[in-house]
Parts: structure tokens; sequence; C-alpha cells
């Protein structure tokens, strides 16, 4: 899938969003389209993308379509995939590869390469990969973690509501704003993640930049949900309402040892 969209790219005359389609025999059209995203359409050959939605996450669900596009037209790999899975697992395969292809066709390997040479694997990085292949945070988080070489732990925080807990519902405080992970992602080889609503301390890095819209770089620790420290340095980049991390962890916790349930 990564080698479709790879080629599909180098065909096009730039990445901007009109221009994505330039390589493919297809309408765009953009609409409401309620809690979907986009779709595809084979047989009149037009790609839907809903109006109502953000234009980072407009451009990802186009290079996604587009993806689709490129896979039914691959009769060697709908083959394979068809041999190999069947029904609603099927499906998520498929989801699977097409997120694949967008990621490569908006975030080629060198653009992400010279990110990485420049900012190193830092908080920095994965918002200067976002701003340059015009994608949300999130959807740069997991191509730059699948680039890195170093064990490093990406995450990408911002306040959200939190629901406070409580047996009695009608006893049970409002919820409340807090600084928790949105998402996050690992380099190959590292087996932790942080699991998304995993709160952020107050007196953490990634707190004091978000704070102080300032960013911070410095020892300290992985605050996983499960209460357990692990130490990393901390790289952590304020951006916009949200906070871009990059956590680099000591290469013998990265491999292993304790299995700490919030991955």
């Amino acid at each position: 899938m990564r080698e479709l969209a790879a080629a599909y790219a180098r065909r096009l005359p730039g990445l901007d969003t009109h221009s994505l389609l330039g390589g493919l025999d297809a309408t765009l059209r953009f609409l409401p389209m309620g809690d979907r995203d986009g779709a595809y359409d084979p047989e009149h050959r037009v790609v839907l993308i809903n109006s109502r939605v953000r234009p980072e996450r407009q451009r990802f669900t186009l290079a996604h379509e587009i993806s689709h596009a490129l896979l039914l037209d691959d009769d060697d790999l709908l083959s394979d995939l068809h041999d190999a899975y069947e029904g609603e697992r099927l499906e998520q395969v498929i989801e699977t590869l097409c997120n694949v292809g967008a990621a490569a066709l908006l975030m080629p390997e060198a653009l992400i390469d010279e990110v990485l040479a420049r900012f190193g694997p830092t908080g920095r990085a994965l918002a200067e990969l976002a701003r340059r292949a015009d994608v949300s945070a999130s959807s740069a988080l997991y191509a730059l973690a699948e680039r890195t070489a170093l064990p490093i732990l990406y995450a990408v925080c911002a306040v959200s509501r939190v629901e406070a807990e409580g047996d009695d519902e009608e006893a049970r405080p409002p919820s409340a704003k807090a600084l928790t992970v949105r998402s996050s992602a690992a380099a190959p080889g590292v087996k932790y993640s942080l699991r998304p609503g995993t709160p952020i301390p107050e007196d953490h890095p990634v707190a004091v930049a978000l704070s102080t819209h300032l960013p911070i770089t410095q020892e300290s620790y992985v605050p996983f949900r499960s209460g357990r420290r692990m130490p990393a340095y901390v790289d952590a980049f304020p951006d916009r309402q949200r906070v871009l991390v990059s956590f680099a962890l000591p290469a013998r916790s990265a491999r292993g040892g304790e299995d700490d349930p919030a991955g």
C-alpha cells in the first residue's frame, strides 16, 4: 500500500488538496455528511468529503479515499486480501491499509527524514511535520514514530473534559477539564504507549509548557495511567491549545521489563 501511494504521489503536480486528485480519474465533491468523513464511489468515480470537518481532516480523508481507489485498481493486492480475510475483518484491514496509504501519500519518507534530521525526534519535529504536511498532529504522530530509530514515545496532549468517578450518578460531581493524552505512538521496538485520557500531573513539564507557552526539555518521566513513572527525557512543544511531546526512554526500559497496563 505504501508503494502504491508513493508511486501515485510521484505523478502529482503537487500535494495541495486539489492537486491530490490529479492522478485519479475522479471528481471531488464537498458536502455535509453527518458523522462520516468521506466516501469513494467507484462506479461513478466520485470522492465525497464532509464539508463540515476541519481542513486537515478533510485532507487526510481525501488521501484515504484516494487509497481506496488505488487499492480497488490493484487486482493482485485486492485478490490477496480477499484470500486472507473475509467479512468484518476484511473491512478492518482495508481501512487500516487505506490509512497507511494516506500517510504515505501526505507524508513521504523523504519529508519525515528531513524533519527528523533537522529537529531530531522531538515534540518540535512532530509540530513541524504536521504543519508541512498539512495534517493533524495525531496523523503525523504515527508516521513520525514509524521512522524514528531511537526508543521514543510520542504524544499529543490537550485539555479535555474528564468525567468524574463515582457510583451514585446523582451524587457524582460534574465533569471537569484536565490536561490529558489525546493520542500516542511509539517507535519500533518500544513496548509501551500512553492510553488516551491519561492525565498529565500539574507539575509535569508537559503541563508547564502548556501554561507558560514555552518549549521545555528536561529529564522527567512518562506519566502512565497506572501511576507508574518511567524515567525519560521529555521534549514538550506547546502548539496553540495543545502540547506535542516526545519521551526519550532509556534503551533498557524501552525493550520491556515491566509490562505497564497503560499500553
